[in-house]
């Protein structure tokens, strides 16, 4: 008898802590680079195996869409993999959505890898990163399980290791359409290409987000976070394609794979900033891996 149930799983949260678009490929996907962080934000997932083909997700929290990223990964490992098993999955969604923090992302890879295992289909790490890619551009990089130099439209990954952090995160209210920003005339999409030793000769300091002037224009409530965070820590910038922004609270202990703790308090730093009723905000560590990093070869 294979397992029953797999409880208590982690989904992570990552912060881009520069994106440039460098160009556009004539299919007309922008070409980018970043570098993904994997901060202890995170939701929590639970998965039972039923006997039957049945999906089925259970929001313990927030109401997520009817037919999400999560479901869609269930069903398309289940299609290419042929397996007659299904699962009920049940989310606690903690990383607010419409942030550029890839929480849905996150969900997808964390299925992919736990139906894996539920399903005793032992498939390697490189056959479900492809499945990732046909999900969604940031997927790939949670199945990988390393913080990551991202190419492309975000499958050429490059692990890296990052010095551990502690990071100023503030989602406000408003969330941002990515087809929008990606639309903006606002948008630089020929920034030069950079390299990794580019970024490593000033870790915090390189590059910026080519999206968020774009993500401002669109959204007041993004500069209005953006100049909450620069008041308190002196430099902000905003995750992905928003509404996210982040600061660098300075150098701590990063927690080990497989440790994220289920209670994170409200530092006292992020209670003076006063945020707004509507907006959510948590000082976060960054994690030198992903906590599935084992659970697949």
């Amino acid at each position: 008898m294979g397992l029953k149930a797999i409880y208590d799983v982690s989904a992570p949260a990552k912060l881009n802590l520069f994106l440039h678009v460098v160009g556009r490929r004539n299919d007309g996907y922008h070409l980018l680079q970043s570098v993904f962080a994997l901060i202890d934000w995170c939701d929590t997932l639970h998965f039972e195996r039923r006997d039957d083909d049945r999906l089925s997700r259970h929001d313990l929290g927030a109401v997520l869409p009817q037919d999400d990223l999560c479901l869609r990964a269930a069903r398309l490992l289940q299609s290419e993999s042929g397996t007659a098993a299904g699962a009920d999955i049940s989310i606690d969604k903690q990383v607010p959505w419409g942030a550029g923090l890839g929480g849905g992302s996150s969900d997808a890879a964390t299925t992919l890898i736990a139906l894996n295992r539920l399903w005793n289909l032992n498939w390697p790490r490189e056959r479900l990163l492809s499945l990732g890619l046909r999900l969604g551009a940031d997927v790939p990089f949670f199945i990988g399980g390393n913080n990551a130099w991202v190419e492309g439209v975000g499958e050429k990954l490059t692990p890296i290791e990052l010095v551990p952090r502690r990071w100023a995160v503030v989602k406000p209210a408003a969330t941002v359409s990515t087809a929008a920003i990606f639309a903006s005339p606002h948008l630089v999409r020929n920034t030069a290409a950079a390299t990794l030793s580019d970024f490593a000769a000033d870790p915090l300091g390189f590059g910026r987000n080519d999206l968020q002037e774009s993500a401002k224009a669109h959204c007041s409530e993004v500069g209005e976070a953006l100049a909450l965070l620069r008041g308190h820590y002196g430099a902000s910038r905003m995750s992905g394609s928003g509404s996210a922004v982040f600061a660098d609270a300075g150098s701590g202990d990063a927690p080990s794979a497989g440790t994220i703790e289920a209670k994170v308090t409200t530092p006292v730093e992020l209670e003076a900033m006063a945020l707004p009723p509507s907006w959510v905000g948590r000082i976060c560590r960054g994690l030198t891996r992903h906590p599935l990093v084992d659970w697949s070869d």
